[in-house]
């Protein structure tokens, strides 16, 4: 293979809001924080070990419009996309370096409001009214002929 390849993968939760720039000719990019965890048990104390890797995501136009208004701090995302690295300035006039990772493609997995929804149906106890079925109920008889 002569060519090269630039690709990352990468399922984590967004550890802030997407923050927007607006350009004059009309376009936009989001910015967000992604966080990866790699957990393991350390022989040394025999204790879980967690490390978080931080990563800057950096989306454009549309997606970054969808980004800003469907995900907040704590969802869980899948993205996809390329290694960039950006040398910039700072105030004092030293040379800095940034890595980003230049989304390509990405799909919601979970969102905060989903996972705390689901989190409130499995702590519920209450019982179902006497006209209302329980899940285990069928709904009615179906008559169809599906060979599954």
């Amino acid at each position: 293979m002569s060519g090269t390849l630039n690709k990352v993968m990468l399922i984590g939760h967004l550890g802030d809001e997407v923050k927007m720039h607006y350009f004059e000719g009309g376009g936009c990019i989001g910015r967000f924080p992604l966080a990866t965890n790699e957990t393991y048990v350390s022989k040394q104390t025999n204790e879980r070990v967690t490390n978080t890797e931080w990563h800057n995501i950096v989306v454009r136009n549309k997606a970054a419009e969808i980004c800003e208004k469907y995900l907040s701090k704590g969802d869980r995302i899948y993205v996809e996309g390329r290694l960039k690295t950006r040398k910039w300035q700072d105030d004092a006039g030293n040379e800095r370096y940034s890595t980003e990772i230049q989304c390509t493609d990405f799909t919601f997995l979970t969102t905060k409001k989903e996972s705390e929804g689901q989190a409130s149906n499995k702590v519920s106890t209450s019982k179902p009214n006497d006209n209302q079925q329980t899940a285990n109920e069928p709904i009615g008889e179906e008559d169809d002929d599906l060979p599954f």
